[in-house]
């Protein structure tokens, strides 16, 4: 995930790279013809997946990872080092509710509940796990997911296959629950001279998964939509932005609506920005900008004042630019686990969320992004997390409220977007 400054877990990112190595790898390509197949199962109508106007979507990682959960790759996600979840070595910040998992999609930690119980974590490689968060989507009125694929890191067959795996546990969970998707690559961790792997990908995607063609797959002005996110940003990428171009400009021929996330201060061209004129006309060549906010304000009083003085402006800039714009919002945030760091944004049992809802509606915003469904990492996930969490290390919790809530924040937010409700409604109780 990319938060505050800098983007975050690049180590650990999920590498969707190794396409094109210099030298064939038996290995790598039986992962892809294994994991990049079509999708042949049933389709259930549902949310429009024509257009991305008047939707409110999260992001997924999909990123976790559990020892014996067949995918080979030991704990990912869940820590900081080797071996089990524990008050060593957690790297997570939120605990997922696991009350509705079946006893496969569990894994132990060496974390216990204050009644003794041995604490449990989730794998995102698990089929039913993820389908099950599509069956929440739907429960409590949420659109969809951009689906992150991480494209820095090793060219490894088993990072290929839990990432082909978790994308076409997503492609299912759309289909079968009525949401929609779209990929979102995070450029996070990409060396130089790297982003022809990232076309060699997408030529897969597109020509051995047939990704384009899966009726829930998001599409915005008459063409599937693919996100590239991390440009402009100034933390000392290895990437150029002419990489960048070069790379909209492929995604356009190949007839795709281009989604681009951008740092938050893109038009002004300061703190986390790039300053280089090139950065404008590259975001001129996509379809859609999304400016990366978590962490750039801290109360519902700053959430308010940065719509007012950041967004509204922005929004203008891209009417004039015959761009599309899709802000993000997120629930809270901390950082204690995974570094230590007092660093917290708190939630205020859901009214620094729903103070955000209000605030991009009102500031003409037509498209919202959520940030993020399933990151406990960072304390940002809104899909069902306890307040029963593990004793032994501090975590944060939802504050009493149902595992639920946030869920239902979301869909509550996106019948504001849509004018279903009023802009002025007040917080939703439990």
């Amino acid at each position: 995930m990319r938060s505050l400054a800098l983007p975050l877990c690049i180590v650990l990112a999920l590498s969707t790279c190794g396409l094109a190595a210099d030298k064939p790898n038996p290995e790598l390509e039986a992962a892809i013809a294994s994991t990049m197949v079509p999708y042949t199962g049933p389709s259930v109508h549902g949310v429009d997946p024509s257009t991305l106007t008047g939707k409110v979507m999260c992001g997924y990682q999909g990123w976790f990872n559990c020892e014996g959960d067949g995918a080979n790759r030991s704990w990912v996600h869940w820590t900081k080092g080797k071996g089990a979840p524990s008050p060593q070595n957690v790297k997570v910040d939120l605990w997922p509710d696991m009350s509705e998992l079946g006893a496969d999609e569990k894994f132990n930690t060496d974390f216990h509940h204050q009644d003794g119980r041995v604490a449990q974590v989730f794998s995102s490689y698990s089929k039913p796990t993820v389908l099950r968060h599509f069956q929440w989507m739907k429960d409590y009125g949420i659109d969809g997911v951009f689906v992150q694929r991480f494209v820095g890191g090793a060219r490894s067959p088993s990072f290929q296959l839990h990432n082909n795996a978790v994308l076409a546990h997503c492609r299912e969970g759309a289909n079968l629950h009525g949401r929609t998707y779209a990929l979102m690559y995070d450029l996070s961790g990409l060396g130089a001279g790297k982003m022809e792997e990232v076309r060699e990908d997408w030529r897969n995607l597109r020509t051995r998964m047939k990704l384009c063609d899966d009726p829930a797959y998001l599409h915005h002005k008459g063409k599937p939509v693919v996100t590239v996110w991390g440009i402009g940003f100034n933390d000392k990428r290895a990437y150029t932005l002419e990489e960048c171009r070069a790379l909209i400009e492929f995604l356009k021929a190949d007839g795709c609506t281009v989604m681009i996330g951008v740092p938050t201060y893109w038009r002004e061209q300061k703190n986390d920005t790039v300053k280089d004129a090139a950065l404008h006309e590259i975001m001129a060549l996509a379809d859609i900008v999304s400016p990366w906010t978590v962490g750039r304000y801290g109360s519902p009083e700053q959430a308010a004042k940065h719509a007012e003085k950041l967004v509204k402006p922005d929004i203008v800039w891209c009417a004039e630019h015959k761009l599309d714009y899709l802000p993000v919002l997120f629930p809270g945030f901390s950082w204690h686990n995974m570094y230590g760091s007092k660093n917290a944004i708190p939630r205020l049992k859901g009214e620094f969320l729903w103070t955000q809802f209000k605030a991009l509606k009102q500031s003409g915003a037509t498209m919202l992004y959520v940030a993020m469904f399933d990151e406990v990492d960072e304390g940002t996930a809104i899909f069902k997390c306890t307040n029963d969490v593990p004793t032994e290390s501090p975590f944060v919790t939802y504050e009493g409220l149902p595992p639920g809530y946030y869920l239902r924040l979301a869909g509550e937010g996106s019948k504001m977007l849509r004018g279903e409700i009023p802009t002025d409604s007040p917080l939703p109780k439990p």
